[in-house]
């Protein structure tokens, strides 16, 4: 039995624009807040600015919401796949557009790139000191950024869907 009907529009990329009503189940808004603790607690939702962390940990960051959605799909079944509401949309829907046409392009093209230019590193330059010097760290990092209004526009549904208040840092 539906909870209560969220109206969703969300634009993704190669698909469009996802909306419509969603009533989801009680299954469903747990699998919300399960994924929605994820998404905030991450780097995937704050801007990684040039002088900050490593690019090879917010990529690690953006891989672990694959294996993470997995576990969450799996752990609540069918029922979290079934559409429901005029929308026909559901958590699985969702979750599964996001990684496969938001994420996975950007860490198919990335991943393996900085791979390459990380086996390049000198011996006695770290880790940080060799992603900086990297001509194409500017352009990941601007990918990266580029994913992250998405990423909050979802975690936004999955507060709602969840009913809890946006746990997001404040917008700049």
């Amino acid at each position: 039995m539906p909870l209560k009907t969220i109206n969703v529009k969300f634009s993704l990329p190669w698909i469009g624009e996802i909306g419509g009503e969603w009533e989801p189940d009680e299954s469903e808004v747990k699998a919300a807040w399960e994924l929605y603790v994820e998404l905030v607690t991450r780097i995937s939702v704050v801007e990684l600015k040039p002088d900050q962390g490593l690019l090879r940990e917010a990529l690690g960051s953006l891989y672990s919401l694959f294996a993470t959605t997995r576990e969450i799909l799996r752990k609540y079944g069918p029922a979290v796949a079934k559409p429901k509401g005029e929308g026909r949309l559901s958590f699985a829907i969702l979750a599964v557009a996001v990684l496969n046409t938001l994420l996975r392009p950007v860490l198919s093209k990335w991943h393996p790139v900085l791979e390459d230019y990380e086996s390049a590193k000198p011996a006695g330059v770290s880790s940080l000191e060799h992603e900086r010097r990297w001509e194409k760290a500017k352009e990941l990092r601007d990918a990266l950024n580029d994913v992250r209004p998405k990423l909050m526009e979802y975690a936004d549904i999955l507060a709602e869907v969840a009913d809890v208040p946006s746990l997001l840092p404040p917008a700049a």
